[in-house]
């Protein structure tokens, strides 16, 4: 009996918890002003970097001969050196013959798994600037997919030795075709030459050029995003999913488990105050109605 009273009290619980945890639920849903507000920061951060990324890519490649070099602010150290390169960032390179093809789609893939990625972190009220992180990789992605794409359809080649800058064509006249265009390049920051220890291996005693490789908006963004997501990680993730920027986000409860809560609650309830008079009762049966320590009289026969 009393595991049966005690199955009555807890099943219903239980019941609710279960009723509750759904996959729609798995993360904290926001106001949808908020994530909208949060949307769309996000999105003009994306465009912006893109905007900057292409404006300067279509400087370079219709204005500048393929090595040709222009110190920033006349600084020897700062400059803009424009190359191609059919690889991933600062110019790496596959050998292989499929291999810028297969760039190509695992950066298609990438942007779509990064922008998916974003939205969960929307709906989940993840930090602000991990999502901010995050889109600055998507905007580098993006920017460096646009030139892998379409700028082999709509600009004719740079060629290395007769300085001649490319021109905007007709789509599909260009010099490549899609998916096959190269990406450009054109800062660079020859920092200073460093001499590396002898007892470094395979480097040591060696003069290199700090920083040689050449990059673009596009790969700085990316590495902005990565560096920030590393050096923030502990400030972003002790803020757990459940920060709240913006002051005005609330939990959004469902009408329906609101009452099924609340139903469920009440039959605890009653069950709980059925249990306690059913006790009542059955300590009441145990004592005589005279009270404890009295004896019925006997009844005598006249």
């Amino acid at each position: 009996m009393q595991y049966y009273q005690l199955a009555r009290k807890k099943l219903p619980k239980f019941i609710v918890s279960l009723h509750s945890f759904s996959p729609n639920r798995a993360f904290s849903h926001t106001k949808p002003r908020a994530v909208l507000k949060r949307s769309y920061l996000v999105i003009f951060i994306i465009a912006l970097v893109l905007f900057i990324d292409q404006a300067l890519k279509f400087y370079i490649k219709t204005h500048f001969c393929y090595n040709q070099d222009l110190a920033i602010l006349g600084q020897d150290w700062a400059r803009l050196h424009f190359v191609e390169n059919e690889g991933m960032a600062f110019g790496i390179t596959f050998g292989w013959e499929y291999g810028k093809l297969l760039l190509s789609l695992f950066r298609i893939l990438m942007v779509a798994g990064l922008i998916w990625y974003i939205r969960l972190l929307l709906r989940a009220d993840a930090p602000t600037g991990f999502i901010y992180s995050v889109g600055l990789i998507t905007a580098g992605a993006l920017g460096n997919i646009i030139d892998s794409a379409f700028y082999g359809l709509i600009f004719t080649d740079s060629p290395y030795h007769n300085c001649i800058p490319a021109q905007l064509v007709a789509f599909g006249e260009g010099y490549g075709t899609f998916l096959h265009g190269k990406v450009v390049d054109m800062l660079y920051f020859p920092i200073t030459w460093m001499h590396a220890p002898d007892w470094l291996p395979w480097i040591g005693g060696d003069e290199f050029l700090f920083f040689s490789p050449i990059f673009n908006i596009a790969d700085a963004s990316i590495t902005c995003g990565v560096l920030s997501i590393l050096l923030f990680q502990r400030r972003f993730f002790s803020e757990g999913l459940s920060h709240h920027p913006e002051g005005d986000i609330e939990p959004v409860v469902d009408p329906e488990e609101a009452v099924f809560a609340e139903s469920s609650e009440e039959a605890i309830s009653s069950d709980d105050s059925f249990s306690g008079d059913s006790e009542e009762k059955t300590a009441g049966d145990d004592i005589p109605e005279n009270g404890p320590g009295t004896e019925q009289p006997e009844e005598k026969n006249p």
